[in-house]
């Protein structure tokens, strides 16, 4: 069980990929605008800053991955609730519906598996389970779910058209963002493609004229407008990166 989804720690294959992979690749561009073994073998433990950011990008991988699996169980529970079920006995039953989609190992199985066993062994209340997953999940759509839940079964009210009213809501919602983020995750892919169009130029000018692009790797001014070309670089990608990173 994960104790918070808004952070996110390396495995140790995942470390194994990330370090080498990400020391090969700065070196190489270290090299590219320095020709400088010396600078290269230097620039490429830079690796270990990016090291958060990466994780960062993981942790918000997975919660919207969850995100995504819990709209499925919002249709599962939204049924079992309308056959007459108890939303803990509706929780169980969800566990065993969507084992059918995903495998143990998926952020909702993991979740349900440790409500289902929490609730037939250690006869915990679905209350106080609910309450520590949208805590812990940090989804504002899962938290709004709990809340609505909680506040029902409170205050009294009809549980079943409670439930299916704000699953249908946080459903229309998901999909909403579904499409934002499918037109974001495009604008994305263009600013990072045009990011690698000054390397790819470079690249190109020293494989195919090196004489042309040489004075930039010799004397201190080449280096200064290599490293303010690098610097400019970097920045607009942040930038990009920013710009292009909607909060929905």
């Amino acid at each position: 069980m994960i104790r918070d989804y808004s952070k996110y720690e390396m495995n140790d294959r995942e470390r194994l990929v990330f370090y080498p992979a990400g020391y090969f690749a700065i070196a190489l561009m270290f090299y590219l605008f320095y020709h400088s073994i010396i600078l290269s073998l230097a620039g490429g433990l830079l690796i270990t800053k990016l090291k958060p950011y990466f994780e960062n990008y993981m942790a918000s991988r997975r919660m919207q991955k969850l995100g995504r699996q819990f709209k499925d169980l919002l249709y599962s529970l939204s049924s079992s609730v309308a056959s007459g079920r108890q939303m803990a006995e509706a929780i169980i039953e969800s566990c065993e519906n969507l084992q059918v989609m995903y495998g143990d190992d998926e952020p909702i199985m993991i979740e349900l598996s440790h409500m289902k066993r929490s609730i037939t062994e250690n006869n915990e209340s679905d209350s106080a389970l609910l309450s520590d997953f949208a805590e812990r999940c940090k989804n504002e759509d899962i938290v709004n779910f709990v809340n609505v839940y909680l506040t029902c079964r409170s205050m009294g009210g009809d549980l079943e058209k409670i439930i299916l009213h704000t699953s249908e809501i946080l459903t229309d919602k998901m999909n909403i963002e579904k499409e934002i983020k499918a037109v974001t995750a495009q604008k994305k892919l263009e600013g990072r493609l045009i990011a690698l169009m000054p390397l790819a130029m470079l690249l190109i000018l020293n494989v195919l004229s090196p004489s042309y692009i040489a004075p930039l790797y010799e004397g201190l001014l080449g280096r200064i407008i290599m490293t303010v070309c690098l610097a400019a670089i970097c920045f607009g990608v942040r930038i990009m990166e920013k710009i292009s990173n909607v909060e929905i």
